[in-house]
């Protein structure tokens, strides 16, 4: 996709240091990936939630949310997969432009979107959560049948299965969500991002 050579950058009276001061937080993303069924939905939520019982301002970015809406038009070939990526980044960054913490969660299996997205949002403010979780846990705990249709064939192109997820090398946080619980998840990461003042 080429990018447009007669738009011009509109300059903003107010800025990101701005916005952070107005509502007294520093806009963050919080960017989950891992397997279908790792627990990153479920994790983004209680994280949120505590982070909303502590009066900061924040806002889910879940998957399958948008793509019943901004993303509805992408399937799940890895150029789609790719776009969905793109479009979540920069979304992302606008909204931690306004001071917002942002929590990202998105299976994002390849390494390189991965990276495009820490250099869309800032890598000062893009925290690559690793939710690990072994496949085979991850199918056991499959309530919408996702993995059974994969192996069947039903679905194509699906994470784990017939299109691969490539492990984070460095993430900034790793929870393993088999052997530690959701409070313990929630607890290491709240502890990690309290450096950031937020």
């Amino acid at each position: 996709m080429k990018s447009p050579t007669n738009v011009v950058k509109q300059a903003y009276e107010i800025d990101v240091s701005s916005r952070e001061k107005l509502i007294n937080q520093k806009g963050l993303v919080l960017w989950f990936t891992g397997l279908s069924g790792s627990g990153k939905s479920t994790l983004a939520n209680a994280i949120e939630t505590q982070l909303h019982q502590n009066k900061k301002h924040t806002f889910l970015l879940d998957g399958d949310n948008l793509r019943h809406g901004l993303n509805r038009d992408l399937g799940f070939s890895n150029i789609d997969r790719k776009e969905n990526i793109r479009r979540v980044a920069h979304v992302a960054n606008l909204m931690a432009d306004s001071g917002l913490i942002v929590l990202s969660a998105f299976v994002s299996p390849f390494r390189s979107d991965r990276l495009k997205a820490s250099k869309i949002i800032g890598e000062n403010r893009f925290i690559e959560i690793f939710v690990d979780c072994p496949l085979s846990i991850c199918e056991l705990r499959d309530v919408k049948g996702l993995y059974s249709k994969a192996r069947q064939g039903i679905i194509s192109d699906f994470t784990g299965i017939s299109s691969p997820f490539e492990t984070p090398i460095n993430p900034t946080i790793k929870v393993e969500t088999n052997t530690m619980d959701l409070k313990a998840c929630t607890n290491k990461i709240i502890s990690f991002i309290s450096q950031y003042h937020v």
